[in-house]
């Protein structure tokens, strides 16, 4: 897939987000977690990230239901991308739909107890 085509999905899905996407967009958006920021469908190695946090070089992936039909996909991507030096958190949209606030007390422990190294 060219990455004009890329692009062109990137922006289709930042106007389509899932639920869960759309929690979490609202609450990383405009620095407003952490003071950071993120950006959200962001294209690395022709992958799309649902968020990416360049400061850190931090990838969150929200996992819906999809993502247990292509386990050793995901693997395989998640890996390319690390190999470029990127964290990854990832949670379920369950989990971020049911109990956000856990997901988000998860996130800042992943960043702290990851990023606060440096």
């Amino acid at each position: 897939m060219s990455r004009r085509v890329k692009i062109e999905l990137s922006r289709k899905f930042r106007k389509n987000l899932t639920k869960s996407e759309r929690m979490m967009w609202n609450v990383l958006r405009k620095n407003s977690f952490l003071g950071l920021n993120f950006r959200r469908q962001h294209i690395i190695k022709g992958f799309i990230l649902d968020f990416y946090c360049h400061q850190l070089k931090l990838a969150i992936e929200i996992d819906g239901d999809v993502h247990f039909y292509q386990i050793e996909e995901d693997k395989e991507r998640q890996k390319i991308i690390e190999d470029r030096g990127i964290k990854f958190f990832r949670a379920s949209s369950k989990k971020v739909e049911n109990n956000i606030k856990q997901i988000l007390k998860e996130l800042e422990f992943f960043i702290v107890s990851e990023f606060d190294k440096r």
